[in-house]
């Protein structure tokens, strides 16, 4: 094992919050494995990139020869995460829990060691516990503590509902580090109350208190809004190479440096000869080539990986993308725009009845993929490639 200084270097990289800082290197002094546990509800069947920051963080501590608990919220899942929500969050069924966490434990092992990954699911202890054992679960943290989470603060200010369950999701939370027995617990930073009620509850509970470590939420591909597959601007982890590499490019040059931060596996050291570069004249989207093989070859392999790069520089060689793009930003009229009023907005068309007959004609485009329908809806969030002809290309985002 590493000295715990080398360690604490390393495992700095990337993190917003380390709770508290101390404490860490005490524990990595120890030279024992720590467990080191990071939870997920399984709200959506696919990871993307955005949940990789905090399993990439995981898969450091593993490298380190610590132990890495992957913990899914079966049983928190069913209360629904109040975390940044301006209203209650509708609980999951038992079936979408479940459907969805047979999908987590199967993308976690891209990232991870499959043979040095405990998964656990807290309906373990949570399922068997009485009434009377969450009373005094609730008896262990106070209104007052609740209402100072910002969320919850301006939802009271306001007067807006907070049902009395998603009080209780913290302290679910919370337990979990009790029953795990955490040394370190990863979360993002919208997460840090609820990480500091566990680091709370195992002092109430006698046990040492848990590091905490917050990682930053990732932008999507829009470069404003936190990944999410609702708004359209992410890249999940399963997709095709060809599109998750042509994702990656379609990323603008400031937010390419952003990823290479917080998802590459490069030595700093490199990145920052790659800045070096750019700023001495190299063109950025040769490095944002070299940063999509690496995403690629990571969840599908370098052979993979070199395909989808020779069939992106084979549609630039070939004349059908110019490599600068314009860049285009068109506003949503609710939860995204139909692609041929999109066409329209961003002046790739005079009209929609051209955008129509272009439509049909197959001379549209999006992300090099033929496409017809002009119903088809493009997310808020969203960004694309658009090309219209041979000569009508520009990247267009859509702004919410």
């Amino acid at each position: 094992m590493l000295h715990a200084e080398t360690q604490l270097t390393e495992l700095r990289r990337g993190v917003e919050d380390i709770l508290v800082e101390a404490d860490l290197l005490a524990k990595l002094r120890e030279a024992r494995p720590l467990r080191i546990k990071a939870g997920f509800d399984p709200t959506a069947p696919d990871l993307h990139l955005g949940h990789t920051v905090l399993i990439n963080k995981m898969r450091q501590f593993q490298e380190f020869g610590h132990e890495v608990i992957f913990l899914i919220g079966d049983f928190t899942g069913m209360i629904g995460d109040p975390s940044g929500r301006s209203a209650t969050r509708p609980p999951l069924t038992p079936e979408d829990v479940r459907r969805n966490a047979e999908t987590y434990a199967s993308q976690i092992f891209r990232i991870l060691d499959r043979d040095r990954t405990r998964v656990e699911f807290n309906s373990r202890w949570m399922g068997p516990m009485s009434a009377a054992d969450l009373v005094s679960l609730a008896a262990r943290h106070t209104v007052a503590r609740m209402l100072e989470r910002d969320d919850f603060h301006k939802r009271y200010q306001s007067g807006k509902p907070i049902a009395i369950h998603e009080f209780l999701y913290p302290l679910v939370q919370g337990y979990d580090s009790v029953a795990l027995r955490a040394d370190v617990e990863l979360g993002g930073t919208d997460q840090k109350f609820n990480l500091l009620v566990g680091r709370q509850l195992q002092q109430a509970y006698g046990q040492p208190p848990q590091v905490v470590m917050t990682m930053p939420l990732l932008e999507g591909l829009d470069g404003v809004n936190k990944m999410s597959k609702s708004l359209g601007n992410y890249i999940g982890i399963t997709e095709p190479p060809a599109e998750m590499f042509g994702k990656v490019m379609s990323v603008s040059d400031e937010l390419m440096w952003r990823y290479y931060d917080v998802l590459s596996f490069e030595p700093t050291s490199v990145i920052a000869g790659l800045r070096q570069a750019v700023a001495g004249g190299a063109n950025p989207r040769d490095i944002k080539v070299r940063l999509g093989m690496e995403l690629v070859a990571r969840f599908h392999g370098a052979d993979a990986a070199q395909q989808a790069r020779d069939a992106f520089q084979r549609r630039f060689a070939g004349g059908e993308l110019p490599e600068d793009i314009t860049e285009i930003t068109v506003q949503a009229r609710g939860a995204g725009l139909g692609v041929a009023y999109l066409l329209r907005e961003a002046q790739l068309v005079t009209s929609t009845a051209e955008a129509l007959r272009m439509l049909q004609q197959g001379a549209v485009k999006i992300d090099g993929e033929r496409i017809t329908d002009g119903r088809r809806e493009i997310p808020a969030g969203a960004s694309h490639v658009f090309q219209v002809g041979k000569r009508r290309v520009a990247r267009v985002t859509v702004r919410g």
